[in-house]
Parts: structure tokens; C-alpha cells; sequence
């Protein structure tokens, strides 16, 4: 078998038709191929910056909320079930569409470039939601700076943006040990800072009016995008390193966190409230399909991120173990960080003599109103809200990664020759164009076109181009000849398990996902403050142009083409020619015959002596190979 060092350094295979017109006839063989994608540079790299993409701020803000409001621990039941159906197989088939192919979400469509647009829509997705990510960890910043200090500016009222209805906690007790004290009308000093100062809201009347910019926040965006492209400048090389921080140290955060609260007054009442399982809500649709919209939301499946990932491992990298150490790993998480969030808010609940219902919200309410109140309530609690806010931020760095590495690694595979030796430049151009359209977020109404694009950016869109993903590829491409891809690249094929799930059961549960979403649907909401419907319908196109991406791309492939209409149609369904793994060495058994120049009526075995006897691998490849002659025989 060939060393390690040789399989990182052979160039890949490109036809000849693939070369630019300068390129061919080059007498220099290094200029045949276009600069090298590069690989992951250590063992871990892949598996951290995977887990780090997974586990996200939705672990902390919307897991939570989802499981007590849909049974407590009664919740895990679908949870876990909608893990094996969904989540579990749609991560495995993603990675190994990425893996096999050594291609980003646009060039990975050479399996079939009839439905290219499926790679354009998940592009035009993830651009809109790195977009106002990216405002996210702005805003996490901007509590991170002002963690910074020996009292917290949240946590008294009688500060310039404050209003007569501001009441802060100690007051509150205060008046519950003497007598009852109505506070249904006042609002809490962390509320105020976050909606009169942090956003500023009350200079905008609306989505439509945007108001003046907020500097200090436009500055911490600019910030933002600043540590997003120096980690991302070398791609996976620098990406792949900072992770070894980034997906690690929130752990080290997390259960700090978590033994805080659960040492906390009243730590008891918020789990209880959190896990008492309830399972009459089982009986219900909508804990099935809330679980299941979890699943899907907080593995990140196609955002392109996990493809991405994988088309910088080695050939053989074991991602069939890699998906279980994630997906599971990421559940875990989740459940965890719901230990942690419902101590403090059971402790709080106590000190404000309120039920937890009352102070549990999702979203970046829980991050920037809820718990930062909670911190107040504690000794040191400058330290406690830094540390809090400093896990957000290595959260959210992490799954900006993956987004700006997806769209990068997808634009550069697609032109090569040109923006391969340039794409630190690329990454540059990237970041100040998303940096320049993300300005408007940072207006005194920028809240609510945050909103408006966490809604729409990735809802119904998201889901149609999974759904499509997987029908092509099991019914286009075929089921008996992935498994052969996945069998060539792992040494064995998928189970009867993820053949049913990518067959019928995640498809038909998708779909289910998508029509609950339609029938459901409600327009856009921001506390009292109601949408109005050109910003709707300007929403919902944003998600209906995602999904047209499939139909504009199925045409200009027809186009390509040449003869009758089903002839084009059949012809832009087939894989191209240079489908396949990219690395020569690679590319045994039935992909030995596309190699540039390959005429020996035998090519697996000219491939053989070529690379030294016959690997275990390519034992398999002989195997599907047979399979293949067997199956055409008997046609």
C-alpha cells in the first residue's frame, strides 16, 4: 500500500477537455492541473471542525425551549427516533457524496448535472444565512466587551436608556418579603439595555424603516468578519486548527456552567420543569415533527458544510464512525446544555418568586435578556457572563466556518485554474461583500430584518433541496450504485438501515416536515410588532428563489446538451465522464476506465502494477466489478 505522505501528494485526475485553452498542449506537465485543494492536516481535524458546525448556538437557545414546551424528557422519545430516521442517514449520505468525490456543493453535481441547481440553491441559502449569523456573533461580542467590568451595565435601571417601567430583581424581592408587588407592567433592566440600547430599537417604526447605523455594533460586525477570514484564510489548513479550540473549549465552559446551576437555589424547580416527562404530548403531530425540525436544524444537513468538510479527507477516512461520534455527540450536547440553561433559570424563577414558565424564552431572547439577567443574580457576575458569552462566541465562530468554507470551496471548484492560487483574495472578496449586505442589520430596524431572514433564508428551502438531494440520488444516480461508491471507499456497504431511510423513510418524513411547515405557516413576528406583507412576500420569495434555483438549472444543463429533448434530458442525467474519486490511486474498478488516456482492455490491472499489487481495497473493487458483469449478464 502507498504511504500516506504520496496519497496527500498526487495531483488529481482532470481530462483533457476540462483544461483551459492556455493549458493544453503544455509541454510542462504541472500546469495540466489546476492548484491543490489542499487536505485536512491532522487526524482530528475533520471530526472537530464537524462537531464544532453541529453543535451550534441552537443547542443552547432552542433545544431547551423545544423540550419543554413538547413534554419535557417525554420529548427525547421522538428525539432520538427522528435522529435514526432523519438525522443519522442524511449526515452519512452528505459526507460520503463529499468524501467520494473530493468536490464542494456545486462540483459534487458532476453525479448529475441535470440537477445542478440543487447546488446553486444550497449555495444562495447559506450565503443568506451567514449573512445574519455573522450579526449574531456581532452582538455576542458586543455583551462580551461589556461583560468587561466590575458591574454589568444590565443590571440596575437609572441608566440614560432606561424607562419608568424598568424594575430590576432586587427590588422585586424586596417587595415580595413586604408586600405583593404587581410587576406585570414593568420590564427588566437586561430587557431594556438589549431592545433600547444594544439594538436601539426605538429610532425605527419598522422593517421598513431601518433608522441610523449603530456604530458600535456595525464596529463589532466588522470585528466578526475579521476573526471569520483570518481562521478561514488558508481554508481547512488554518480552519482546521483553531477548531482544536473553538469545538473543545465551550465543553470546558458548558460544565463549568452547568455545576453552577445545579449547585443554585431553586436549580431543582427549572430541571423538574425541563425533564418532568409528559407523555400525553407523544400523541400529538407536533412533538413528532418539532423533534424531527431539530434534528434537522441542528446537525446543519444541506447547508453544504458537512459535504464540504468531508471532500477534504483522504479517501478511506472512516466516516461511517465519524457520523455516529457526531450526530450522538451533538444530542448529548443538547441535552446537557438544557441542564445547564434550566438550573439558573429554575434559580431565577425563585429569586423573582415567578414559575419558570415566566422567565423560559428561545432565541436570542434567552441569550441576551433571560440569562444575562440571570447572571446579575449571582457573586462575580461579570466573570460568569463573560464566560457565558465568550461559549456563544466559540459556538457561532465554528458553524460560520463551515458557511464560509462551503461557499468558497464551492465558487473555487468550479473555477480552478483561476481562483484556486488566488483564494485567500476570494475569501477576502467574500467576506466584505456578505460584511457590506449584512450593513442593514445593523441599523436601529435591523432586528427585524433579522428576523424576516432567519425565518425565510432557510425554511421551506432548506428542506426542498434535501429532499431533492436524496431522490437523486437514490432513484437518479441509484441506490446499488452508491452503495458500491460508499463499499470502493469504506470496504463495506451500508446496511439494509440507512438503504431504507435514504429509500423511502427520510424522504417521506421530510416531506411530512415540509407540508406541516406550509399548512402551518405564520407570518413573521417580533415581540408585539407584526410584519407587514410586502416584507412576507419578500420573505417567502427568498425562500420560493432557493428552490427555483433546481428548475433554472435543469434547464441551462438541457441546453448544453444536443438532440431530442428526453435525449438531453437522459444525456445531462448520466454522471460526466471525470465522475469519481479525484486521486488516480483512487479510482479502481468501474472508474478505472474514465482515466484520461486509459486504452488497456484491462485497465484495473494496469492500474494494479502501477501502484504495487493489490490493496484491500482494490480486492473490493474486483468484487463490484464482478457484481456489475454478473448484473449485466443477467439483463
Amino acid at each position: 500500500m502507498k504511504p500516506v505522505q504520496e496519497h496527500h501528494l498526487r495531483k488529481p485526475i482532470t481530462p483533457d477537455l476540462l483544461l483551459s485553452p492556455s493549458e493544453q498542449g503544455d509541454g510542462d506537465l504541472d500546469s495540466e492541473y489546476p492548484a491543490d485543494r489542499g487536505n485536512w492536516t491532522g487526524k482530528l481535524d475533520f471530526l472537530l471542525s464537524c462537531i464544532g458546525y453541529c453543535v451550534g448556538l441552537g443547542n443552547v437557545w432552542r433545544f431547551p425551549y423545544r423540550a419543554y414546551t413538547n413534554g419535557g424528557g417525554a420529548f427525547l422519545v421522538p428525539y432520538f427516533i427522528m435522529l435514526a430516521i432523519c438525522g443519522i442517514p442524511i449526515f452519512f449520505m452528505e459526507l460520503s457524496l463529499g468524501q467520494f468525490s473530493s468536490l464542494g456543493p456545486l462540483a459534487v453535481w458532476k453525479i448529475s448535472p441535470l440537477f445542478k441547481g440543487i447546488g446553486m440553491g444550497t449555495i444562495l441559502i447559506v450565503s443568506l444565512v451567514a449573512i445574519y449569523y455573522n450579526m449574531i456573533i456581532a452582538y455576542v461580542l458586543f455583551y462580551l466587551f461589556a461583560s468587561l467590568t466590575n458591574n454589568l451595565p444590565w443590571q440596575h435601571c437609572g441608566n440614560w436608556w432606561n424607562t419608568d417601567l424598568c424594575l430590576d430583581h432586587h427590588v422585586i424581592k424586596a417587595g415580595n418579603a413586604a408586600l405583593p408587588l404587581n410587576i406585570t407592567n414593568t420590564v427588566s433592566p437586561s430587557e431594556e439595555y438589549w431592545s433600547r440600547y444594544v439594538l436601539h430599537i426605538q429610532g425605527s417604526s419598522g422593517i421598513g424603516d431601518p433608522g441610523r447605523i449603530r456604530w458600535n455594533l456595525c464596529l463589532c460586525l466588522l470585528l466578526s468578519w475579521v476573526i471569520v477570514y483570518l481562521c478561514i484564510l488558508k481554508g481547512v489548513k488554518s480552519s482546521g486548527k483553531v477548531v482544536y479550540f473553538t469545538a473543545t473549549f465551550p465543553y470546558l465552559i458548558l460544565l463549568m456552567l452547568l455545576v453552577r446551576g445545579v449547585t443554585l437555589d431553586g436549580a431543582w424547580k427549572g430541571i423538574k420543569f425541563y425533564l418532568t416527562p409528559q407523555f400525553d404530548h407523544l400523541l400529538s403531530s407536533k412533538v413528532w415533527i418539532e423533534a424531527a425540525l431539530q434534528i434537522f436544524y441542528s446537525l446543519g444537513v444541506g447547508f453544504g458544510g458537512l459535504l464540504t468538510f468531508a471532500s477534504y479527507n483522504t479517501f478511506h477516512q472512516n466516516i461511517y464512525r465519524d457520523t455516529f461520534i457526531v450526530t450522538l455527540g451533538n444530542a448529548i450536547t443538547s441535552i446537557l446544555a438544557g441542564f445547564a440553561i434550566f438550573s439558573v433559570l429554575g434559580y431565577m424563577s425563585q429569586e423573582l418568586g415567578v414559575p419558570v414558565d415566566q422567565v423560559a424564552k428561545a432565541g436570542p431572547g434567552l441569550a441576551f435578556v433571560v440569562y444575562p439577567q440571570a447572571m446579575t443574580m449571582l457573586p462575580l457576575s461579570p466573570f460568569w457572563s463573560f464566560l457565558f458569552f465568550f461559549m456563544l462566541l466559540t459556538l457561532g465562530l465554528d458553524s460560520q466556518f463551515a458557511f464560509m468554507e462551503t461557499i468558497v470551496t464551492a465558487v473555487t471548484d468550479e473555477f480552478p485554474y483561476y481562483l484556486r492560487p488566488k483564494k485567500a483574495f476570494f475569501s477576502a472578496v467574500i467576506c466584505i461583500v456578505l460584511f457590506l449586505m449584512g450593513l442593514i442589520l445593523t441599523t436601529e430596524g435591523g432586528m427585524y430584518w433579522l428576523v424576516l431572514l432567519d425565518d425565510y433564508s432557510a425554511g421551506f428551502g432548506l428542506m426542498v433541496v434535501v429532499i431533492t438531494t436524496c431522490l437523486v440520488v437514490t432513484r437518479i444516480y441509484g441506490m446499488k450504485r452508491f452503495c458500491r461508491d460508499i463499499h470502493m471507499m469504506l470496504g463495506f456497504k451500508p446496511g439494509r438501515y440507512f438503504q431504507a431511510c435514504w429509500m423511502f423513510l427520510s424522504p417521506v418524513m421530510m416531506m411530512a416536515l415540509l407540508v406541516y411547515n406550509i399548512i402551518k405557516y405564520q407570518p413573521s413576528e417580533y415581540g408585539s410588532y407584526r410584519f407587514p406583507y410586502w416584507a412576507e412576500v419578500l420573505g417567502i420569495l427568498m425562500g420560493l428563489f432557493s428552490c427555483l434555483m433546481i428548475p433554472a438549472g435543469m434547464v441551462l444543463a438541457v441546453l448544453r446538451e444536443e438532440g431530442t429533448l428526453w435525449e438531453r434530458v437522459q444525456q445531462a442525467s448520466r454522471p460526466t465522464m471525470d465522475w469519481g474519486p479525484s486521486l488516480e490511486e483512487d479510482r479502481t474498478g468501474m472508474y478505472v476506465a474514465t482515466l484520461a488516456g486509459s486504452q488497456s482492455p484491462k485497465p484495473l490491472m494496469v492500474h494494479m502494477r502501477k501502484y504495487g499489487g493489490i490493496t484491500s481495497y482494490e480486492n473490493t473493487a474486483i468484487e463490484v466489478d464482478k457484481e456489475i458483469e454478473e448484473e449485466e449478464s443477467m439483463m
